[in-house]
C-alpha cells in the first residue's frame, strides 16, 4: 500500500481568491446602492431648496403711483387703483387665485377675491392688461391695473393698509395715506 498525500495547497489559494472576488464584488454593489440613495436624496433635497426659495420670494413688484379715485371729494376716496408687474425672472401668476387685504384704521381686514365679470366692488377687485383688456393671469413684462372699491370711503390723512397675495410666492404688503386733501384722482403717498 502506498500512501499517497493529497496536495491541496492550491486549492485553498483558489478558493481564498474566490471569497475575497464575492468580497469585492457584494461590496461594489453596496456602495453603488448608497450612493444612488445618496444622489436621490440630494436631488430631493435640492428641489426642497428651489420650492422653499420660490415661495418666500416676492414675484410682484408695483409699477407707479396708487391712486385714490372719489366720485365726491368730500366723502372721501371711494376707490384704489394701482399697476403691478412681476419681478424680472419671476413665473407667470394666476390673477383669479390672487388675494388682496385692504384695511384701515376704521375698517377691519377685508379680504378681496379677484372678478373681472362685474364691476369692482368692497369684496371684488378688477384686473385689466395695461388698463384696458380684462386678464386672468399676468406674464412676464404684463402690467395689470387693479381697481377695487373702498366701503365706507377713506377720509383725508387716514392710512391704508395693502397686502398683495399671490397664490405662489411671499405677499406684497405697502402702506398708503390720503393727502389731507382729495380731489378727484388723488396719489396717494
Amino acid at each position: 500500500m502506498s500512501s499517497r498525500k493529497l496536495n491541496d495547497e492550491g486549492f485553498t489559494g483558489l478558493e481564498a481568491a474566490i471569497v475575497l472576488i464575492a468580497f469585492v464584488v457584494v461590496a461594489a454593489v453596496f456602495s453603488y446602492v448608497v450612493l444612488g440613495a445618496g444622489f436621490f436624496t440630494t436631488q430631493k433635497a435640492q428641489e426642497t431648496v428651489y420650492k422653499g426659495v420660490e415661495q418666500s420670494t416676492a414675484n410682484i413688484q408695483m409699477i407707479g403711483n396708487v391712486y385714490g379715485i372719489s366720485a365726491v371729494n368730500s366723502a372721501g376716496i371711494d376707490e384704489i387703483k394701482f399697476s403691478i408687474g412681476l419681478a424680472p425672472g419671476a413665473p407667470a401668476i394666476d390673477l383669479t387665485k390672487m388675494k388682496i387685504v385692504f384695511s384701515t384704521p376704521t375698517i377691519g381686514p377685508t379680504i378681496l377675491e379677484q372678478n373681472n365679470t362685474v364691476a369692482a366692488s368692497a369684496t371684488t377687485f378688477t384686473t385689466k392688461l395695461n388698463g384696458a383688456t380684462t386678464v386672468s393671469s399676468m406674464n412676464a413684462n404684463d402690467q395689470v391695473e387693479i381697481n377695487f372699491k373702498v366701503s365706507p370711503a377713506v377720509s383725508a390723512n387716514t392710512k391704508m393698509n395693502i397686502e398683495l397675495r399671490p397664490s405662489v410666492g411671499a405677499a406684497l404688503p405697502f402702506t398708503k395715506t390720503a393727502p389731507a386733501t382729495i380731489t378727484n384722482t388723488t396719489v396717494l403717498f
